[in-house]
């Protein structure tokens, strides 16, 4: 496991909670459903790889960008998990867990994004390479 900053983010470890909480939910219906149950699980692996992904790239703009994508790929997600529930093929618990982590997650990374930019603003957002 990394040892960087953003893993100990609660938003982090929520989103390798709902990866995870896909992965287990989605098994049942991996052979009768392989196309949504894919695109469920790449959009929960997509939302956590964006994160790593954009923290390397050392730079606020960039770092945001990437945290607003995986801020889409965590509502495709829950969209896949609206439909999935429409449709009968989890329950009503494990639908509002998710839908209840997934919306609190999108909101704390909503305003980890307003405190980077503020960060950024007041010239306190330190790199880590030498420019």
């Amino acid at each position: 496991m990394s040892s960087d900053a953003y893993t100990k983010l609660q938003f982090y470890k929520n989103i390798c909670l709902i990866r995870r909480k896909v992965y287990l939910i989605s098994e049942p219906y991996t052979k009768t459903h392989p196309r949504v149950i894919g695109q469920m699980r790449d959009a929960a692996r997509s939302a956590k790889q964006n994160i790593r992904e954009g923290y390397k790239k050392d730079s606020v703009g960039i770092y945001a960008n990437q945290l607003k994508i995986s801020k889409g790929s965590l509502d495709e997600l829950l969209g896949d998990i609206e439909d999935l529930f429409e449709d009968k093929l989890i329950i009503e618990k494990d639908f509002n867990e998710l839908n209840s982590l997934i919306r609190k997650t999108d909101y704390m990374i909503d305003r980890y994004i307003d405190s980077l930019y503020r960060l950024d603003k007041e010239g306190k957002w330190k790199t880590r390479f030498k420019r």
